[in-house]
């Protein structure tokens, strides 16, 4: 019966479509709603995803660093599925690969023509700092700390406890039996739905990419119709490959993507402004750790600041706990026979320095042309965010080459993002099970670019935004209940069963004796 669909499958279906069917029917009512509830979320609830991914960063340094670091996820002779090289390219093509593309030069370009919270002078060298300071905190250790505790929390449960890949069952050492019945199946249902949302965010980001790429080769409009078309195209490609497995399509397309962006990475860094890409980062980064605590928690002060926050860091921060159980499942499937200590390492460590890296080559390029060569890249920035990353590489040698391998690369890591997200709605929506069957991959997979399309023609990147801002609600307070989970469970494992803490005095007259 696991490889079957359950309630949830069909509960999360029967809300699926009619979220469609409104938006087929009362377009303008399901925009005026949606956005009502978004700026709600956002002036009333914004600070507790601060709080709530702050909160996580904590906790995984204290797992990594503390007596649980040494725990197996799974039996303890259990051994890693996939080597270090595949593990790490899954975790980074995977999860975040679109964004990268969106917003790699996109973000640092904006902060740096508007700095966040007046912090400084548009357009000077401290509007630079600022502007790489805030774009790796959006995409630094909140994110991943918040993926890292879904991802232990499910890894733990499942091939340590044996328990089935949903969240609920995590959740009964805080809420007991209750994760049995119809609140368990509500919680696996938010899950679904959360999911599905903050994802096609990404696809919908994606499609603009690959819309502006194709217009930067061939002309191709950039209009809804051909992202619409893209996206329809792309669905078919991803769903062909989540029906391959994780361990063929997904796992040989992100090293693909990773060694793709490695050299793109490193041509922009060479033909670009080297020394002031070196200089802005290690100031950029120095500054970020010294200021971390107050960044960490930084709310708004006045409705301006509010406006900025809403479609910047709070977005960000929801996006990513919409996220957090998609990739989450998806670490807990590919990390079997990882120590806890290995695991918050890697999670936490290496994403953060890789698209600090990358934010700044592309970011601190683009920032260099319009400073010392007059270009225009960030007003056309601030026009449409989806330009900027093609308008750095028309300023480089050989831009008909490197878009083409952009637009390759958005195309892949559409497709490695898409197909885990079919993964793990396929796993959550039938019973928890690490093998869904076919039938269940292709609708899931259907469903993915059906609702990437309607929020798209609903209202374009602010309608994925708003969506991802709203899925992200219940999830302020499932991950606070993950969290507690998780350490009473680590509390109770065998591997400590039987220990205490034992005084100093104690224990030297033990030795003594």
């Amino acid at each position: 019966m696991r490889n079957r669909p359950g309630a949830v499958f069909w509960a999360a279906i029967a809300l699926i479509v009619a979220f469609v069917a409104w938006a087929a029917l009362w377009p303008a009512n399901l925009s005026a709603v949606m956005t009502a509830a978004s700026n709600w979320s956002a002036a009333n609830i914004g600070w507790a995803y601060l709080v709530v991914t702050t909160g996580c960063i904590v906790l995984m340094l204290y797992l990594g660093i503390g007596r649980f670091g040494r725990i197996r996820l799974g039996e303890d002779t259990d051994r890693p599925q996939y080597n270090r090289w595949a593990w790490i390219a899954m975790i980074l093509g995977a999860v975040m690969g679109v964004g990268l593309i969106s917003y790699g030069a996109a973000e640092p370009m904006s902060h740096f023509m508007v700095p966040p919270h007046g912090l400084a002078e548009p357009e000077t060298i401290e509007a630079a700092v600022t502007a790489m300071q805030f774009s790796y905190f959006d995409w630094g250790p909140n994110a991943w700390a918040l993926f890292g505790v879904f991802g232990l929390a499910i890894a733990y449960s499942t091939h340590r406890r044996g328990n089935s890949g949903l969240v609920s069952p995590m959740l009964r050492p805080v809420l007991g039996k209750s994760m049995d019945g119809p609140l368990g199946k509500a919680v696996d249902v938010f899950t679904v739905l959360a999911t599905l949302f903050g994802t096609t965010t990404s696809l919908g980001l994606g499609a603009a990419q690959v819309a502006e790429g194709a217009n930067s080769l061939f002309g191709v409009p950039t209009d809804v119709f051909v992202q619409v078309v893209v996206i329809a195209g792309i669905t078919l490609v991803f769903t062909l490959s989540a029906l391959s497995g994780i361990g063929r399509g997904i796992k040989w397309v992100s090293q693909i993507t990773m060694i793709g962006a490695a050299i793109l990475g490193v041509y922009v860094m060479i033909m670009g402004p080297t020394s002031f890409i070196s200089n802005l980062y290690f100031r950029s980064f120095g500054q970020f750790i010294s200021d971390f605590p107050m960044v960490a928690l930084l709310t708004p002060s006045t409705p301006d600041d509010l406006a900025w926050m809403q479609w910047w860091t709070y977005f960000m921060m929801a996006w990513w706990l919409s996220w957090g159980a998609f990739v989450g499942i998806f670490l807990a499937a590919i990390s079997k026979g990882r120590t806890i200590r290995e695991f918050v390492a890697v999670v936490m460590g290496v994403p953060t320095v890789v698209f600090s890296l990358w934010f700044t080559i592309f970011g601190g390029t683009a920032i260099s042309f319009d400073m010392f060569k007059g270009t225009e890249i960030g007003a056309a920035t601030l026009e449409n965010t989806n330009v900027t990353f093609f308008a750095v590489l028309g300023e480089l040698p050989l831009p008909a080459i490197t878009s083409a391998l952009t637009l390759i690369l958005i195309v892949l890591y559409f497709v490695t993002g898409a197909d885990s997200n079919t993964y793990v709605l396929s796993l959550l929506s039938s019973r928890g099970t690490l093998n869904p069957s076919r039938s269940v991959l292709s609708i899931w997979g259907l469903l993915t670019g059906v609702c990437a399309i309607v929020l798209l023609v609903l209202g374009g990147l602010q309608a994925l935004q708003q969506a991802a801002i709203l899925s992200a609600v219940p999830f302020t307070v499932i991950v606070t209940l993950l969290a507690a989970s998780l350490v009473k469970e680590l509390r109770a494992d065998a591997r400590f069963a039987g220990t205490h803490a034992v005084a100093r005095e104690a224990r030297e007259a033990e030795l003594t004796t």
